[in-house]
């Protein structure tokens, strides 16, 4: 018997969709109006997405980001996959769930708390704030996230390959390079993909660790909206709203082959 989906279930599908992506829909939108009043629709116009590439200011800040986020996403990715390995592998040891509520606690714990605590320490160590110091807070932060989604493709994965590459003379590590790790690879290209879209998208944690010399896009937009909103603005929203929702097809795209090729 063939069962769709109730008037019920489309209706509150809907609604939510609607509740998440209409406002970026408008804003979508509004980056092609003509007008230099963002609220004024005066025709369809893409000369802000040219203007936007002239603006010096927001290339800088885009390029930092890009830079921000590759690096950021990279060390949060090998940082996460080594958790995740911990927590799976390393069966029942002293302190086991104190260790996981520690890894985990960042999903949970206020961007603002994270930022103001890793300001303090960099100061507490003499670190000026710059590049590196938005990477390693961002990390702090993106660590939680990769370990969560590899942590669940590992729990899913048989060991006996492992000990059979074991019994035929690889060492722990070598079992782990060759076997473990490409077939959770899928699962770490998603973790690393989730946490290039979040570090491109924070703001809170930036604010607090980014320097004089290297701002970041969310912290040059958060700047520029409280003295208004203008249409390079949206422009520049827009091309960020389709860098994140390619990320994150990508990495759905990467988990759902995965997924097929262990049912299969």
């Amino acid at each position: 018997m063939r069962r769709g989906m109730s008037w019920f279930n489309v209706t509150s599908v809907s609604f939510g969709l609607a509740f998440l992506y209409l406002p970026m829909l408008v804003l979508v939108i509004y980056s092609f109006n003509a007008s230099q009043l963002v609220t004024v629709w005066a025709g369809f116009s893409t000369k802000w997405y040219g203007s936007l590439f002239h603006n010096a200011k927001f290339l800088d800040a885009a390029l930092m980001s890009l830079k921000v986020a590759l690096v950021s996403a990279m060390l949060a990715t090998a940082l996460g996959t080594m958790t995740a390995f911990v927590l799976v592998r390393a069966g029942r040891f002293p302190g086991r769930t104190v260790f996981a509520m520690l890894v985990f606690a960042p999903l949970v714990m206020p961007e603002v708390i994270i930022g103001l605590s890793t300001l303090l320490l960099f100061i507490a160590v003499g670190l000026d704030r710059g590049m590196w110091t938005i990477i390693l807070a961002q990390s702090t932060v993106q660590i939680s996230f990769v370990t969560v989604i590899v942590a669940a493709r590992l729990a899913s994965h048989d060991r006996s390959m492992d000990e059979a590459a074991q019994d035929l003379g690889c060492t722990q590590f070598t079992a782990f390079w060759l076997v473990t790790l490409p077939l959770i690879g899928p699962a770490v290209v998603s973790g690393w993909f989730l946490a290039f879209s979040l570090s491109l998208d924070n703001l809170v944690v930036a604010s607090f660790t980014s320097g004089p010399e290297s701002t970041t896009l969310p912290v040059r937009l958060f700047s520029m909206v409280r003295t208004g909103v203008s249409p390079e603005i949206n422009a520049l929203s827009t091309i960020v709203i389709g860098i994140v929702a390619t990320g994150v097809i990508a990495a759905a795209l990467v988990e759902r082959r995965a997924r097929r090729k262990t049912t299969d």
